[in-house]
């Protein structure tokens, strides 16, 4: 990734195991109060699909590419990133996005 001042829009998308799919909504959900709290983050919210309950996505925007790097460095990101292995059926699908309009 390329350090840039300009905002990052960032979709996550999670497949919760469907045994796993509570866990992964309570790990998700701690994440949610730090996350807000550091000066980078402009907005990050947990979405769940109504229709398919195992899927998430995590909507969020930074203040940039230093704001993303600092946040994935927290011991809250780390510890959430260490469990997805065993809570999702694939690979976190995790990307970028600029405004264009």
């Amino acid at each position: 990734m390329r350090m840039s001042k300009e905002r990052l829009r960032a979709i996550a998308h999670l497949d919760a195991r469907p045994e796993k799919t509570e866990e992964l909504r309570a790990l998700l959900m701690s994440l949610l109060e730090p996350t807000r709290r550091e000066r980078g983050c402009v907005r990050f919210e947990l979405q769940q699909n109504q229709d398919v309950p195992t899927e998430f996505a995590i909507v969020s925007e930074w203040r940039g590419e230093e704001a993303v790097q600092h946040h994935i460095a927290t011991p809250y990101a780390k510890h959430a990133l260490s469990r997805l292995p065993e809570l999702l059926t694939s690979s976190l699908d995790l990307r970028f996005y600029r405004l264009v309009w």
